[in-house]
């Protein structure tokens, strides 16, 4: 049947030219019967048809529609009974729903009549670590090295740190105007807010200006929020059922007394009581969260991506506002080491495709310099391209979309650059990994083009207080913590376990937003000592007993890292 399938599937390529086949690229575009094939992510925000550029340029690539399906209540059981994941599948983890996909025959062996070979190229020459992980785990759970994709982030030394994400976004300039007052711990940091709000109170569309909006379809085991403020703060890790340190191997189980998700979730319950937190942020999805953000409803985020990249725009910046990175003294974040072998979310193919040649020639694209740099930046020649030095710059286009998601694009291109934008939401390699075609790292920040001048004063007195030109400079000059990139994956839960692991997390996620929204001190307390029994009740304690035989692993793989680069 495959070999059928192949022979279809080779017919509908054939005119695919051979610069494709090698990773180059098709400028010429696919002839042929336009293929539509569906895209299943964990990681998608939206469902239905891919619409603008990067629609257009898989139809002008690839003649290729693309159904994204993201993963709501219910889809991937559904999918799973139905024995049909879709046509390319993008996992938010490599643990136990991944797992179970490929014991049940759900995905395509990659190595299935070389088809990575021969249709992935650029990702069978350049990602080989990866690929050795993700044998490694179809190994370790039926004993068979089968490739079924890579993870996420792929680096091409192990040496490097990644790009910082928690970059404690703030409104410098409302900051600068109420005199820079000291910000040592998270007790200041609050009361600087407090200030920083009742000097603007309403923000672009008159609503109220909060401290900060939170949203809880991102949560998992804990609240996402709080758990990320303490990984923010304290460099711990998420980690099952807790947080770990990466520098000390300690772990600080969620429901610990006096623990760093403890302290987080009574952080925001302080904010509450001030009037700091937005009131929407229990029934906020990250989309109906964001437009908040970009007309200055918030004043910080601990994200990059949930801060400045949406804040930032040429209207804010022509009237003297915007979000740099500023922390409070105490807070030691977290940055991520680049990994060889991949991060967790998985690229695959579904076992019933019946296009996995174009599926994998898609995923290949993805990792070419071309296809790596389109993810975040658009398309080549439109948005970005590179100068006669073989350095990378954007357009003058490209500097309005990167400056403001909402642009409209530009023959052959339309619609607003954001809208269009890749909306599977998942990468390849980091963005700090090298560009082999421009020689400088994937991300903007880094390039020799992308330099440049303050853009407004705000920013200039930025510079001038903290001594660093750009966000990674500042991130870099304090103090941060280093999570090592290993072939870690999550070990499997049995199906008895994993009824008592959600039931457990449940307990954790709603009351955490009920501690979170409790007017008083009393209440609160009140409310955490009840998650704590019932918790316990659920069986708690077998979680944290699992978690903590997974966080042996994860020390003793880090230790091999530390050992294998000395």
């Amino acid at each position: 049947m495959k070999k059928f399938k192949k022979l279809i599937c080779l017919v509908l390529v054939m005119s695919l030219s051979l610069s494709l086949l090698t990773a180059c690229g098709n400028s010429g575009g696919r002839r042929g019967e336009k293929v539509t094939l569906t895209v299943y992510s964990h990681l998608a925000n939206y469902n239905g048809e891919m619409v603008g550029w990067f629609a257009q340029l898989m139809l002008e690539k690839f003649n290729v529609e693309i159904i994204l399906i993201s993963d709501e209540d219910g889809v991937y059981e559904t999918r799973m009974a139905a024995g049909d994941l879709g046509d390319i599948v993008v996992w938010g983890a490599d643990g136990e729903k991944y797992i179970d996909a490929f014991k049940q025959g759900l995905l395509w062996d990659w190595d299935d009549e070389d088809l990575l070979v021969e249709f992935g190229p650029y990702i069978n020459e350049h990602m080989q670590p990866a690929l050795s992980k993700n044998r490694g785990i179809s190994e370790r759970e039926t004993g068979v090295p089968t490739l079924y994709g890579f993870g996420h982030n792929v680096a091409s030394n192990a040496r490097d740190i990644g790009s910082f994400f928690y970059t404690w976004c703030f409104r410098w300039d409302i900051y600068s105007a109420i005199g820079y007052p000291s910000m040592k711990n998270l007790k200041e940091f609050a009361d600087v807010l407090e200030k920083m709000r009742d000097y603007e109170e309403v923000d672009d569309i008159g609503n109220p200006i909060y401290a900060v909006s939170l949203w809880s379809n991102w949560d998992g085991t804990m609240a996402m929020y709080p758990k990320s403020m303490a990984t923010a703060y304290y460099g711990y890790d998420e980690f099952h059922m807790g947080l770990y340190c990466p520098e000390t191997g300690e772990y600080f189980p969620a429901l610990m007394e006096g623990g760093p998700y403890i302290e987080m979730l009574e952080f925001f319950n302080d904010l509450h009581r001030r009037g700091l937190l937005d009131p929407d942020s229990i029934t906020h999805t990250f989309d109906t969260m964001a437009p908040k953000l970009e007309n200055g409803g918030t004043l910080f985020s601990i994200f990059s991506w949930a801060g400045e990249d949406r804040y930032n725009t040429l209207d804010h910046l022509d009237e003297g506002k915007i979000m740099l990175s500023f922390a409070p003294e105490e807070a030691k974040p977290i940055n991520y080491g680049l990994n060889i072998y991949g991060m967790n979310r998985i690229w695959s193919i579904g076992a019933k495709t019946q296009y996995p040649e174009l599926c994998m020639e898609i995923i290949n694209w993805l990792c070419t310099p071309e296809g790596r740099m389109t993810i975040d930046y658009g398309p080549k020649g439109v948005t970005w391209d590179y100068d006669e030095d073989g350095k990378a710059y954007f357009t003058e286009l490209g500097k309005r979309t990167d400056a403001d998601r909402n642009t409209e694009m530009e023959e052959p291109y339309s619609g607003k650059f954001g809208d269009g934008s890749f909306q599977v939401n998942n990468t390849t390699w980091d963005t700090m990994v090298i560009n082999p075609e421009s020689g400088e790292p994937y991300d903007k920040k880094f390039w020799s083009s992308y330099q440049p001048e303050p853009r407004n004063d705000a920013e200039a007195d930025w510079r001038e207080f903290t001594g660093a030109s750009s966000i990674h400079e500042y991130m870099t000059s304090r103090p941060y913590a280093v999570s090592l990139g290993t072939t870690y994956s999550d070990g499997v839960k049995s199906v008895e376990f994993r009824s008592t692991w959600e039931q457990v997390t449940k307990e954790i996620r709603d009351s955490s937003w009920r501690a979170i929204i409790s007017d008083t001190p009393g209440d609160f307390w009140r409310i955490i000592d009840e998650m704590v029994d019932n918790a316990k009740a659920y069986g708690y304690e077998e979680c944290v007993d699992w978690s903590l035989g997974e966080v042996e692993i994860r020390r003793a793989l880090e230790a091999q890292v530390r050992a294998d680069s000395n």
